[in-house]
C-alpha cells in the first residue's frame, strides 16, 4: 500500500533574539521604561506561533516564500552610511508651496533628519522621531505608546515591532491648535533586511492637522528584505485629522503592518492609503469610532501587476451611537498578481443610530490576475444603516470604442479609463504634487500593457 502524505509548509520565524532587543534600546539610549516595554513584547512575540495558513485572516497570503535568513537582518545594526540625499528629491520637498511644516526622515531603519517649522513649535506641536519623544516627552508618550491603539497583543508581528522598531515618527498636537501647514515623513532603504517602524499620532481636544507619511526603498536592491511597523492614530473629541499614507516598495520587500486609529466624540479621521509596491503587503488597518458623532473615512488605491499579492484587512468598528464610518478601496491589477481585501463592519450593542458603508471595486486587466473581495457586517444594535457592495470587473469595450472612434489609440484610449478610474481617490489626497505622482506610477504600470497594442 502506498501512503501519500501532504506537503507542510513550515512557518519559519525571524532569526532574531533578546539580545537584538537589548542591543537596539542601549544603541537609542533609551530610558528604562521603553527596554522594560521592549522585553515584555519580546516574550509576549516568542510565546505565539507563526500565523498560520489557516487562519481566516492568512488564508489568502502565503508569506512563507520569505527567506528570513536574509530578511530578518536588521539594517539598524548594518554599515549604512547613508543619508538624506538618497531620499529622491520629489520625495522630500515641501508638500504645499515652498514652505516645510515639519520633515522626519528614516534610512535603513535610523533617523537621518528631522525639522520642524519655528511657526509650528510656537504653537506647541511636536513633532520628532520617537526615539527623542520616548526621552524628551515621557509624560505624552508613554500612557499612549502600544497601550491605546495598536498592542504588542494583536499578532505576531506586532509584537515583533513593538520589541524591535528602531525608526519612528511622533506627532502631538495640543488643543484647539490648527496645523496648516502639513507635516511629512518618509521611511526609506537603501538595503535588504529588515527595518521595523512605529508611527504615533496624537491630536488633542479641537485640533487640527494633515499628515502625509511615505513607505519607500531603493530599485535596485534585490536580496529580500521585510518591513514590520504599526501606526497608532488617536484624535481626541472634536479634532480633525487627515492622513496619508503611500506605500512603494520595492519589489524585494515583504511589507506587514497594523495600522489602528481611534476617534473620541464629534472628531474625524479622513485615511487615505497607497499600495503600489513591495513584493507582499499584509495591511491590518482598523478605525475605532469611540466617541458619539465620531465621522472615519477609510480610502485606498493599490495597483498590482507582476506576482505581486496586496492584502488588505479592514475593520471599521463603531462603538458608540451616532457615528459614521465610509469606506471605499478602488484596485486594478494585471499579470499575474493577486490582491485580497476582507472588511467588516462591526456594530456594538449601544451603538444606536450608526450609519456605515464600505465598497471595494476592482479592475482585472488580464486574465491571469485574480482579486478575492470579501465585505462583511457584524451588526448587534437595530436601529442602523449598514451596507456593503464589492464588484471585480475588467474594461468594458463600449468606453474603449467610443474613444477609439474620436481618434486614440486602444493603448491611450485603456490608459485614460484606468487612470480616470482612479479619480474618487484621488479627489481625496490634498496634495496636487502627490496626486502627479501617483498619476505618473499608475502610468508606468500600464506601459507593458500599452506596449501590446502599440
Amino acid at each position: 500500500m502506498t501512503v501519500v502524505r501532504r506537503a507542510t509548509t513550515k512557518l519559519q520565524a525571524p532569526a532574531l533574539t533578546e539580545a537584538d532587543v537589548e542591543a537596539v534600546s542601549a544603541a537609542l539610549n533609551e530610558p528604562q521604561w521603553v527596554l522594560e516595554s521592549r522585553l515584555a513584547s519580546w516574550e509576549l512575540y516568542e510565546s505565539m506561533p507563526m500565523p498560520s495558513l489557516k487562519a481566516e485572516e492568512w488564508r489568502r497570503t502565503d508569506y512563507t516564500k520569505i527567506n528570513w535568513e536574509e530578511g530578518s537582518k536588521l539594517t539598524f545594526n548594518m554599515d549604512s552610511r547613508a543619508g538624506l540625499d538618497v531620499i529622491p528629491q520629489q520625495h522630500r520637498s515641501p508638500l504645499i508651496g515652498d514652505r516645510q511644516g515639519g520633515l522626519i526622515a528614516a534610512v535603513d531603519g535610523r533617523t537621518v533628519h528631522s525639522e520642524l517649522s519655528d511657526e509650528l513649535k510656537q504653537q506647541g506641536v511636536i513633532f520628532c522621531d520617537l526615539s527623542t519623544a520616548v526621552r524628551d516627552h515621557e509624560a505624552i508618550v508613554r500612557p499612549l505608546l502600544m497601550t491605546k491603539a495598536v498592542k504588542p497583543s494583536d499578532g505576531k508581528f506586532a509584537a515583533l515591532q513593538a520589541a524591535l522598531w528602531t525608526q519612528g515618527t511622533f506627532l502631538y498636537v495640543p488643543k484647539n491648535v490648527k496645523v496648516t501647514l502639513p507635516l511629512h515623513s518618509v521611511f526609506y532603504n537603501t538595503q535588504s533586511g529588515m527595518t521595523l517602524g512605529h508611527i504615533l499620532v496624537v491630536l488633542e481636544e479641537g485640533a487640527e492637522a494633515i499628515y502625509l507619511h511615505e513607505y519607500l526603498s531603493d530599485e535596485s536592491v534585490t536580496l529580500q528584505a521585510a518591513y514590520v511597523g504599526a501606526t497608532e492614530i488617536l484624535v481626541s473629541d472634536n479634532a480633525d485629522l487627515k492622513y496619508v499614507s503611500l506605500q512603494d516598495w520595492g519589489r524585494n520587500v515583504y511589507d506587514f503592518r497594523h495600522e489602528r486609529g481611534r476617534v473620541a466624540a464629534h472628531g474625524k479621521l479622513d485615511w487615505v492609503l497607497g499600495t503600489m509596491g513591495s513584493k507582499l503587503t499584509k495591511d491590518f488597518t482598523e478605525i475605532e469610532l469611540d466617541g458619539e458623532f465620531s465621522w472615519g473615512r477609510m480610502s485606498a488605491l493599490y495597483f498590482a501587476d507582476t506576482d505581486q499579492l496586496f492584502d488588505h484587512d479592514t475593520q471599521q468598528n463603531h462603538n458608540a451611537p451616532h457615528t459614521t464610518s465610509d469606506l471605499l478601496f478602488k484596485g486594478a491589477l494585471k499579470d499575474e498578481s493577486k490582491t485580497v481585501w476582507q472588511g467588516m463592519i462591526k456594530v456594538l450593542p449601544n451603538a444606536q443610530k450608526t450609519d456605515g458603508f464600505q465598497a471595494n471595486r476592482n479592475l482585472v486587466l488580464s486574465k491571469e490576475a485574480r482579486a478575492d473581495s470579501i465585505p462583511g457586517l457584524e451588526i448587534e444594535a437595530n436601529d442602523v444603516r449598514c451596507t456593503h457592495a464589492a464588484t471585480v470587473g475588467k474594461l468594458e469595450d463600449e468606453p474603449i470604442f467610443y474613444l477609439m472612434s474620436r481618434g486614440m489609440t486602444r493603448a491611450d484610449a485603456e490608459r485614460l479609463i484606468v487612470v480616470g478610474y482612479f479619480d474618487p481617490i484621488m479627489d481625496r489626497i490634498p496634495f496636487d504634487e502627490v496626486k502627479r505622482r501617483l498619476q505618473e506610477h499608475i502610468q508606468q504600470k500600464l506601459e507593458a500593457r500599452v506596449e501590446m497594442f502599440a
